[in-house]
């Protein structure tokens, strides 16, 4: 979610036709006109686009299940339970007390209580579209323990409050969403729902220990993505306040001479809602590197593309696959967010691009959504503590456990890295946070790293095969459908 939800009760008891091929083409920017084939130096442009608000669970849970229809190997995959191999049970979450009903026209909010007797199943999604829960800094920490939000290390990780904490955002937004009972959080899509993605996922890579940097919402993790830190946020910077000074990616490949463009596909570039580039220092300066999506589409195809690339996605047009939310219009359909990313990376398949470049599609974060895989340790990118956290928030009273720090990542989000260079059905257990995406710039293009967190990631490179290239000639992908219904207007 884009809004910094302020809660204001206590916690109660706490059609393809193209031809497809491995092209030569041009090269642009710094890139190095003879690549190696056997190390990282024949990356020539790494590109990036973080879509929004999904889980790993959420999304790629039934993977296994795709693999079985469609002769994929079966190999070591943390997805739901119930679409292991071994047969394991289908997770549930703690609901709300059905004797405890909402009446939004009492004048005052009646919360959802917690309830462990009432659980909700992880089950099928069937619309599309979704009515938003929250991934911001109090209903993170809830998600983890309901009883024990600001546990840390010492406390085992419960992943009991997603439902609790869908509820009780529904039933305090004003208007009150449908679903007053967070039924929606432990939703699911399959590869009926999302074939391209799953076809994407499958062929190319993917990794089961993928995760957003914070326990927060959008913005503060996309400090991260530029910037490797919030500064201290755990919320967006407020009206006013003075731009971040960190160095960002954009500002170290500048120092280097290293070609850079960040790429929009919202129709006016001037209003990035969920891109944390304006929140910079640095993005005054340089917005002529910020340019429309149709930019990338002609750098593609003529073998332009610069050595860096971000995609920032539709946040106000509906293809950035959002859930709906009052403040977001039009939610996003997942079907639609995904058939856009699909022109984005075919575009690239076919052209003299893609000889030598990688795209990594990944999501800012979890957007509340279940996932039975904890946030993990990670060292804080600084020595910021929380600066703006509010009274009653979470950790505002006590800032001594871990969670209450930034040395952990936020949940588990999707991932798929598409490259001619890729390994073919590769799933990484290596646990990283999107910063990594960073260590991989840093480490192609032989750059210091902005901070500790970044320094602490894996490069990437474990996702690719030099020598072989793999996918040389790439696969034909499914056309991504859109014609699942779209409603938010009763529980999921």
């Amino acid at each position: 979610m884009r809004r910094a939800i302020r809660w204001c009760l206590v916690l109660l008891v706490c059609a393809w036709t193209l031809v497809w091929c491995g092209c030569q083409g041009l090269t642009a920017g710094t890139a190095n006109p003879n690549p190696g084939p056997q190390n990282v130096q024949a990356i020539n442009h790494i590109i990036l686009m973080a879509q929004e608000n999904r889980s790993f669970d959420h999304y790629f849970g039934a993977l296994p299940a795709y693999w079985a229809a469609n002769g994929f190997p079966p190999q070591q995959f943390d997805g739901l339970p119930q679409f292991s191999t071994s047969g394991g049970t289908t997770p549930s979450n703690p609901g709300c007390d059905p004797n405890f009903p909402f009446d939004p026209t009492s004048g005052t909010i009646q919360d959802c209580v917690f309830d462990q007797s009432n659980p909700v199943p992880s089950f099928h999604m069937i619309s599309a579209c979704v009515e938003d829960p929250s991934p911001s800094w109090n209903e993170s920490h809830v998600d983890w323990n309901f009883a024990n939000q600001t546990g840390g290390v010492s406390t085992t990780y419960v992943g009991n409050g997603f439902v609790w904490t869908a509820a009780h955002d529904a039933r305090n937004n004003q208007p009150p969403f449908f679903d007053t009972i967070g039924k929606r959080a432990m939703g699911y899509y399959d590869s009926s729902d999302l074939p391209y993605y799953y076809f994407m996922a499958s062929n190319f890579a993917t990794s089961d220990r993928w995760f957003s940097p914070a326990m927060a919402n959008t913005q503060v993790n996309r400090m991260y993505m530029l910037a490797a830190t919030s500064h201290g946020h755990v919320y967006p910077l407020t009206a006013g306040s003075a731009q971040l000074t960190d160095k960002t990616i954009f500002e170290l490949l500048d120092e280097n001479n290293i070609t850079w463009k960040d790429y929009v596909v919202d129709p006016n570039p001037t209003a990035l809602q969920g891109s944390a580039f304006d929140q910079f220092a640095y993005s005054g300066s340089h917005s002529q590197n910020v340019v429309p999506i149709s930019e990338y589409m002609t750098d593609v195809a003529n073998g332009t593309l610069p050595s860096v690339a971000i995609i920032d996605p539709g946040y106000s047009n509906g293809l950035d696959e959002h859930g709906v939310s009052s403040d977001v219009s039009p939610g996003g359909s997942v079907q639609v967010g995904s058939q856009y990313v699909s022109t984005l990376i075919n575009a690239l398949m076919t052209s003299s691009s893609w000889k030598d470049s990688v795209f990594i599609l990944t999501y800012d974060e979890f957007g509340g959504f279940y996932d039975h895989v904890p946030p993990q340790p990670m060292p804080p990118p600084d020595s910021f503590t929380p600066s703006d956290l509010q009274l009653g928030d979470i950790c505002s009273s006590s800032t001594s456990p871990s969670t209450c720090h930034f040395d952990y990542t936020g949940y588990r989000i999707p991932l798929i890295v598409v490259s001619p260079f890729t390994k073919k059905n590769y799933v990484s257990h290596t646990v990283a946070d999107y910063t990594a995406v960073l260590k991989l710039i840093e480490t192609r293009f032989n750059l210091p790293s902005l901070t500790a967190r970044d320094a602490a990631q894996p490069d990437m490179t474990e996702f690719f095969d030099f020598v072989n290239v793999p996918w040389a000639t790439p696969p034909p992908p499914p056309t991504q459908p859109v014609t699942a219904p779209c409603y938010v207007d009763m529980v999921p």
